[in-house]
Formats: structure tokens, C-alpha cells, sequence
């Protein structure tokens, strides 16, 4: 995606929906029935929370004729079985189009303040058009999107109850972005030990004690409730990047392979992991920040090498698996009947 793209997105944006990214309201996940320890879901003025678009934005993600030949939807790179992301290194597109970064998780991302692995996209409204004008994605047009879904009535009689219009550009992002902040992943192991309600195992317990560490100081970068401090870095994954990262949106040289620090819930589901998908399992992560980190230009300070025994190896591994939120995907609300 090139800088020309990300510009050309948000005017089209504006142009077509008028979008307002201004926020208001506290309005809780309806599909959750505690965020004690989470902050309360904030939607837009414009796209305030409500069943009839969270069911019309559900019957849209999971829609194939948003893309160009009608063989791929949202749900097809984000898959409720994988917490909404995918198991291959890149995803393929219409046509089998080769992917070109590795799909994130949609879990928890009403909370992100940005989008994209570059964070161009400054709301989760203008974010869906991103996979729709990507020739690798959907290869497609909003205006021809509408065009096809309007002979759809039942999608148009849900348009209506959601929105008070018909099927339309206006309707159909705020109604996919409503239904993706409803993917709420906070009921995993961790959270109910937060909350008092389950124990952590002596080697769960002795894993969060090295995750917060100032020797491993992973929790410099993977903090709060979601695990991202939700910044822009490098980890030395390569000392040559093909993806030049943030420099995309900003064309500063020190943002050169600079990506969004992911949230590390769900990890165990969300493998391969790396922007690129590089590498295969949570152990192969390990290793990598224990010795093959790579000397960069932009390596963030914050990543340093470090020795584990195989023992604190295991136990860094259980604490990151009480992250797993099994209840999200099972979360039949989320799925398509």
C-alpha cells in the first residue's frame, strides 16, 4: 500500500460518508457482561451502538459479494476460530492474490487508536475501506459494492431498521465497524486471575514474574489490559526490511520498519506471528528476542538480548498462554449462522 493510497483513501472517505471521527459515549459491549477491568467501548456521534447494526454490520463482514468476484469477505482473512485473524503467514485475496502483511486480530481493536500495521487509518470507518480498494484484497469499489448490495432486500430492510436509510457508503463501513468493536476478548485465564475468580499455576505465576521483568522487559512494549502500549517500533527482525513499515505514511527515515506493537492475547491462536508471519510458533518468538535479534538502524531500545533456561523458557510460554481466550471463539453471537 503506498502513501498515495492512504491519501487518497481519506479523501475518498470524506467524500463519500462524511465521516466525523470525533467520540462520545460510554456505551459498554453489549456482548459482554463485565469490563471491570477493561475501559467501556466508545463509538462514534455518528455510529452509537445498537443490535440492528451490529447484526447488519455481522451479515456484511461475512458477505462475499463485497469483493470484486464474490469470493472473499472479511471473515475469510479474519476467521472466528483464529480470534479473528488467520493461521498462514499472508492471506490471499481475490484471485489468489498473494497477501503482503499477516493478518491481525481483530480482538479488542475498538480500543486501538490507529490502524493498519503503519497506522494510517485514523478510525475503524475508514479502515474497511482499506481492504476493499486493495488490488490483493477485495480489488473493488464502495460505489460498486452498494451498486450490487442494493438488490439485496433483505440487506436493505436491515439498513433501514439499523440506520433509517437503505444500503448505501454512509451505512455499510459504520455498520462493519459497529460489529468489529464487538469483539471483545477479555475472559481468558489472565482475567479471571485478575479478578479473583482462577489461580495461576507456580509456572503461569513465575512467567508473568519474567514477562514483567526488567530482564526481559517485554512488558516495556506489551502492557495494560491489551498487552500494546499501541506504539510504533522495530525489533530487529531483519537488518533489511522489504515492508518499510510506518515510513509509508510518514517518509521520516527513522520510521523505516517501524509496526504497530500487536496485543499479545490470543497468541496461541494467532500464529504465524510477525508482521510478516516469519515465524511459525511462540517458541520461535522466544528465540528470537533471546539471540537473533538483528542490529537496525531504528531498533527500538527497548530490545536487548537475553539468556533463559529452558525451564523459564516453559514458564515465560504458560503465562503467555493464560491469555488464550477461549469463550471469544466460541462466541457464537460473533459468528454467521
Amino acid at each position: 500500500m503506498r502513501q498515495g493510497f492512504l491519501t487518497g483513501l481519506i479523501l475518498i472517505f470524506f467524500l463519500l460518508v462524511g465521516c466525523r471521527t470525533d467520540i462520545a459515549g460510554d456505551e459498554p459491549n453489549v456482548n459482554d457482561e463485565s469490563l471491570s477491568h477493561f475501559p467501556p467501548v466508545v463509538f462514534p456521534e455518528d455510529n452509537t451502538q445498537s443490535d440492528a447494526k451490529f447484526i447488519l454490520g455481522k451479515e456484511l463482514f461475512y458477505n462475499k459479494k463485497l469483493s470484486r468476484d464474490g469470493s472473499i469477505s472479511c471473515a475469510t482473512c479474519h476467521k472466528p476460530e483464529f480470534a479473528f485473524g488467520d493461521n498462514l503467514a499472508t492471506t490471499p485475496g481475490i484471485n489468489n492474490l498473494p497477501g503482503t502483511r499477516n493478518v491481525p486480530s481483530l480482538a479488542n481493536v475498538a480500543y486501538h487508536p490507529y490502524f493498519t500495521r503503519e497506522g494510517g487509518v485514523p478510525s475503524l470507518e475508514m479502515q474497511v475501506l482499506v481492504p476493499i480498494q486493495e488490488h490483493n484484497e477485495f480489488d473493488f469499489n464502495i460505489v460498486h459494492i452498494v451498486e450490487r448490495l442494493k438488490n439485496d432486500v433483505q440487506i436493505n430492510e436491515m439498513s433501514l431498521e439499523a440506520y433509517g436509510q437503505e444500503i448505501s457508503s454512509f451505512t455499510l463501513v459504520r455498520a462493519i465497524a459497529n460489529f468489529e468493536r464487538e469483539i471483545i476478548s477479555n475472559k481468558s485465564k489472565y482475567d479471571n486471575y485478575l479478578q479473583g475468580n482462577e489461580s495461576l499455576s507456580d509456572d503461569e505465576f513465575s512467567g508473568l514474574q519474567l514477562f514483567k521483568s526488567e530482564r526481559l522487559n517485554c512488558s516495556s512494549c506489551h502492557h495494560g489490559f491489551d498487552f500494546t502500549d499501541y506504539s510504533f517500533s522495530n525489533n530487529g527482525l531483519y537488518q533489511d526490511y522489504e515492508d518499510i513499515g510506518r515510513y509509508r505514511v510518514t517518509r521520516d527515515s527513522s520510521d523505516i520498519a517501524l509496526f504497530k506493537t500487536p496485543s499479545l492475547r490470543n497468541l496461541e491462536f494467532t500464529s504465524p506471528y510477525m508482521h510478516d508471519g516469519s515465524l511459525n510458533t511462540i517458541d520461535e518468538v522466544i528465540d528470537h528476542y533471546e539471540n537473533r535479534v538483528q542490529e537496525h538502524p531504528n531498533l527500538d531500545s527497548r530490545i536487548k538480548n537475553f539468556d533463559l533456561s529452558e525451564n523459564e523458557k516453559f514458564q515465560l510460554k504458560a503465562f503467555l498462554k493464560t491469555l488464550s481466550d477461549y469463550s471469544l471463539l466460541d462466541n457464537t453471537n460473533l459468528h454467521h449462522e
